[in-house]
């Protein structure tokens, strides 16, 4: 059952309601990429240390098999997506523009799991909901280590930092984000109608490592569908699936923790500082699979979607799959498209080219027409206050994006520059059209340390 009894409100301060376009591929089933020809393993898929390489050139390696080892703590290994041969390590260009090391690998001619079969191999049979007690939590947590996972919402985050408990910072409460708030993203809401399953199973799991009491699936009050196929999964066990707002952007974990709990993460704190650990519904399933199967982090769905994509889809894809691959599969890009963009439009990064890896925070491909891209002139700050008005983490966007044009650090610093997530409210509803999340990123970038 759906409950409605959470201790928060189910909504946030602040935020806007852009037109979600997920309609476009909301009803587009979950579809396995053909092994491509071959991928391309960056090193660094993850927020912390890049990884170093674990195979050598020309070396055969097994899909799962670890091609890049983690020695940091904050960091995740990463593993090989396809079988094949291995050639020597490149550099790539990661969506962000960040130049990475990377691993080659060409495809065997014979794949040992392909179509339905890795569809089943990762997301289908029985998943368990009874006796996980018997894990130890630093079982969990060495197996989700192991396996490479990371948040899977975009944040990339690695989730067994997460979940490794801290005695000064006690975990009560696991809320699984099932949000999936950016316009056009809708590859979480079709893993949540076809695999609901591992999701909950992950769930017990990572609130058992973190030793929470207390867990809840949060999903945006546009998704029932979601909302109905989480809760059947759900019956019998002490997961609660909870409905919130639909408002940008409520998969915030700033945001949706006050939503779900009622509680402030403080600025500069994290989720840790109020009792929450937070995981994405995908993060969650691929917890399952590591812990009850032994199965490392190699593929992802995506959705390429777009009113500039000929035949938008949901996909499952090999890690390091080229953007390319995915656009191609989908029927190429129409005639009208103006630009591709890694994530979604409000938060995503627009490629120059498509010759780009998929890593495990890419939640989707979207492409918009020529049209859509077509704004007014930048003017001068109106001084309207409307980027104050939306801004969800109670700032002034203007007077930070100002002072990072201006290289005006001591204002930056005093109107907090790094407490912005960059979600692109402010520059949403501009009338001036000046690019402030491009603003305040470019000023983060370059600011002298302190």
């Amino acid at each position: 059952m759906v409950s409605s009894a959470i201790p928060g409100t189910g909504r946030f301060a602040r935020g806007l309601h852009p037109d979600d376009k997920k309609s476009i591929s909301a009803g587009a089933g979950i579809e396995v990429l053909p092994t491509p020809k071959s991928v391309l393993i960056p090193l660094l898929q993850h927020i912390g240390a890049p990884c170093e390489p674990a195979v050598k050139p020309r070396a055969e390696v097994r899909l799962g098999q670890a091609v890049g080892e983690a020695k940091a703590f904050v960091s995740a290994p990463v593993h090989a997506s396809i079988d094949g041969k291995t050639a020597a390590a490149t550099v790539t260009t990661l969506p962000n523009g960040r130049h990475v090391a990377a691993i080659p690998i060409t495809a065997a001619e014979e794949q040992s799991l392909s179509g339905q079969a890795l569809w089943e191999d990762i997301y289908g049979g029985q998943w368990p909901t009874d006796g996980l007690g018997s894990f130890d939590p630093e079982q969990i947590v060495t197996a989700v280590r192991s396996a490479g996972l990371v948040g899977m919402g975009g944040a990339a985050f690695p989730t067994h930092v997460k979940l490794t408990p801290n005695e000064k910072r006690p975990v009560d409460t696991l809320v699984v984000n099932g949000c999936e708030c950016e316009p056009y993203l809708t590859a979480d809401h079709r893993l949540m109608l076809e695999a609901p399953a591992p999701i909950i199973t992950g769930a017990l799991l990572a609130a058992r490592a973190a030793g929470a009491e207390r867990i809840i699936v949060a999903i945006e009050d546009n998704k029932p569908d979601a909302a109905e196929a989480m809760a059947a999964a759900a019956e019998g066990t002490p997961v609660q699936v909870a409905i919130v707002q639909t408002r940008y952007p409520m998969g915030g974990e700033r945001q949706l923790i006050p939503a779900v709990l009622g509680r402030e993460v403080p600025t500069g704190g994290l989720p840790l500082d109020v009792g929450v650990v937070v995981v994405n519904v995908a993060t969650a399933a691929a917890i399952a699979r590591a812990v009850i199967r032994g199965k490392p982090l190699t593929h992802r769905v995506v959705s390429v979607t777009g009113e500039g994509i000929n035949q938008p889809k949901n996909l499952l894809v090999p890690l390091g799959a080229s953007y390319a691959e995915l656009v191609a599969f989908c029927g190429g890009l129409a005639d009208s498209a103006g630009r591709v963009i890694a994530g979604g439009p409000m938060m995503g990064f627009a490629l120059a080219e498509l010759d780009v890896p998929v890593t495990k925070g890419t939640s989707g491909v979207v492409v918009l027409t020529e049209e859509q891209l077509r704004r007014a002139e930048q003017t001068a700050c109106l001084r309207c206050g409307r980027c104050v008005d939306v801004c969800p983490a109670g700032l002034v966007p203007t007077k930070i994006a100002l002072a990072a044009r201006h290289q005006d650090w001591e204002t930056a610093r005093r109107y907090y520059l790094t407490a912005c997530f960059e979600c692109g409210c402010c520059a949403y509803v501009c009338p001036a059209n000046i690019p402030l999340v491009q603003l305040i990123r470019t000023g983060k970038a370059t600011m002298p340390k302190e």
